[in-house]
């Protein structure tokens, strides 16, 4: 922790130099990643947390990391000896970073930040706090180059084609389709910002972050026009020369900030932006240069969470191969628990290592989740080889993991019983099994949100006073991040509705501090049921193919539908893998979804 200590003090030493009483670091980088490049892991290399999700604030005195509940456990562990204090977020009577460094600062003191590593939405929220106790923002580009010696540059990425077979829909339709959609706000174009929606907008990925398979770039999108920055050279000329020949013009990233520049020089252009996502330091120069907004949730980011029919068999075709490697390792896992040193690490590794061998396999989709007995209680933990428990015949193992294929990405949770379990454990399973089991099995209207059904995965566990400080389901991107938005199953309002195509994850849990956590999530999708005189009705189709631990479940908890529903889950699953797996996993396969 030294090295830490060392290096707040190298800012807050930078931070007088520059007349600034505070600095703000929001967690995220100039396009809203949730997974950042090393340039952007201002977080980690300030306070040694290592989360995807951490805001910090530091003043001369005092430095503070907010998180949520996800990190709670981990963020308290990792911040010991800093001189950080953690903060929680999204519980009831906590302090948001901005009300903190209001209480903190006199009037007229200065707090900078970092204008490409904040949001629009983030900005407006910190200063209108700020503003109140006539606290000053200032903008401190390159003030952290001063404290982090050698610091990463910003990741020149190869961009590559995502064909048509995979893609569904070419980016000449995808043009034509956000063009309407500009055209019905009054738009001139649209700013896009974020990587998952650059690269579904252009039909083109690349390796720039870990676990997603995007690029580093921006793109703008309007009736007559679509320009993408990024690294140029990074384009294959075969590529280049076809993205020309489509009209689409290709530029570099560095040059970005001087056509946004050049193009707002005038004024009086009316531009779509995201302010969720977009960051400031684009905004700052639009909003200089005399522009106007339309602002709202980007319509590339709705459309691109309305899976194609192409995108949803893909999807489909790379469960089965995610499902035949889950297989795989927990025949794995059985065969040698109990033998030689099986950790938490290495569990990670051999599960990456099954899946590498599946066709069309290009990476993790984020860094496995593998926490024995307490470790399952801390919901994004992340092990290395150091820290990792060692595995016994004994007590229970959480497995969050998920692959990247060319078809589309996957996200799925198991708890397994590595021997003898108790009784509570069995009674908590088979909860967080019920709330599963009942979102899956909804039916509703059209024009439902997340919120509406979240409580369907709860009730099983609040009916016992229990529950689980995070979401139920998340969007899932195809060939792209694991976490997408723009539509969430979780308590907070969210006023875009479940559509047909859209895809999630479905993942309740419980977590017994520093004794276990359970967690079963499956991959959903959204498809239509009915239309009635009452109405149109929309369903959700389970896309995830791999058994449930069985010997965990509590069965007088279940009822006979919930059973059926199980019965009728596994026989699928064994149906759909058994002609992709050896001798000795089809046997293991039948045994383990034997009707219960």
């Amino acid at each position: 922790m030294n090295e830490i200590k060392n290096r707040l003090k190298a800012l807050r030493l930078e931070m007088l130099k520059q007349n600034l009483d505070a600095f703000y670091i929001s967690g995220t980088d100039p396009h809203s990643n949730e997974y950042l490049p090393e340039k952007w892991k201002i977080c980690e290399f300030l306070t040694g947390f290592t989360g995807s999700c951490g805001i910090v604030a530091i003043t001369q005195e005092d430095a503070g990391l907010w998180t949520d509940s996800r990190y709670f456990i981990q963020a308290e562990e990792q911040l010991k000896g800093s001189g950080v204090k953690m903060f929680k977020m999204g519980v009831t009577g906590a302090i948001s970073p901005e009300k903190w460094l209001s209480e903190k600062l006199k009037p007229k003191s200065k707090v900078g930040f970092e204008p490409q590593a904040l949001t629009v939405n983030g900005f407006r929220i910190l200063h209108r706090e700020l503003d109140t106790q006539e606290i000053v923002l200032v903008k401190t580009t390159g003030l952290l180059d001063k404290v982090w010696e050698n610091r990463p540059e910003t990741p020149c990425s190869s961009v590559y084609d995502f064909p048509l077979k995979y893609a569904g829909v070419s980016r000449k339709e995808k043009w034509e389709q956000q063009a309407a959609e500009l055209k019905k706000t009054g738009a001139c174009f649209n700013i896009i910002s974020t990587l998952d929606e650059l690269a579904w907008m252009f039909n083109l990925r690349g390796n720039a972050v870990n676990c997603s398979p995007v690029f580093t770039g921006y793109g703008v999108i309007g009736e007559n026009e679509m320009l993408l920055f990024t690294n140029k050279s990074g384009i294959g000329p075969q590529l280049l020369a076809q993205l020309e020949k489509e009209k689409i013009s290709v530029h570099e990233y560095g040059d970005f900030f001087a056509w946004l520049n050049e193009t707002g020089a005038t004024g009086g252009t009316k531009i779509f932006i995201d302010p969720s996502t977009l960051n400031y330091s684009v905004f700052e120069i639009l909003e200089k240069n005399g522009n106007s907004f339309i602002e709202g949730a980007s319509p590339v980011k709705l459309q691109k969470a309305r899976k194609n029919t192409v995108e949803l068999n893909g999807f489909r075709s790379a469960m089965i191969k995610d499902g035949a490697a889950m297989v795989e390792f927990l025949y794995w896992i059985r065969q040698n628990i109990g033998k030689g040193n099986i950790t938490e690490y290495t569990v990670g590794r051999k599960l990456d290592e099954i899946r590498s061998k599946q066709p069309g396999y290009d990476c993790e989709s984020f860094p496995p989740i593998v926490g024995y007995k307490n470790h399952g209680a801390i919901v994004h933990l992340s092990v290395d080889a150091n820290n990792a428990l060692p595995l016994e015949p004994r007590g229970l193992l959480l497995i969050d993991s998920g692959g990247q294929y060319k078809d589309g990405t996957t996200d799925i949770t198991r708890t397994i019983a590595l021997g003898e379990v108790t009784d509570q454990q069995k009674i908590d399973f088979t909860l967080v099994l019920k709330g599963m089991i009942a979102l899956t099995a909804a039916v509703f209207p059209v024009g439902t949100k997340g919120c509406q059904l979240d409580i369907l995965a709860r009730k099983p566990l609040l009916e016992k006073g229990l529950n689980y400080g995070h979401g139920t389901g998340h969007g899932v991107g195809h060939f792209l991040n694991v976490h997408e938005g723009p539509v969430a199953i979780r308590p907070d309002f969210n006023p875009n509705p479940i559509e047909p195509g859209m895809v999630f994850s479905n993942e309740p849990a419980i977590y017994r501090s520093r004794l276990y956590g359970i967690r079963t999530e499956n991959m959903i999708v959204c498809v239509e049921k009915e239309e009635n005189e009452f109405g149109k009705f929309l369903c959700f189709e389970t896309l995830t193919l791999c058994p449930v631990d069985t010997s965990l479940i509590d069965f007088e908890l279940l009822t006979p539908n919930e059973k059926e529903w199980l019965n009728t889950y596994h026989l699928r699953v064994k149906n759909e893998l058994t002609h992709c797996l050896s001798k000795e996993h089809r046997l293991f396969l039948a045994e383990i979804t034997k009707p219960v």
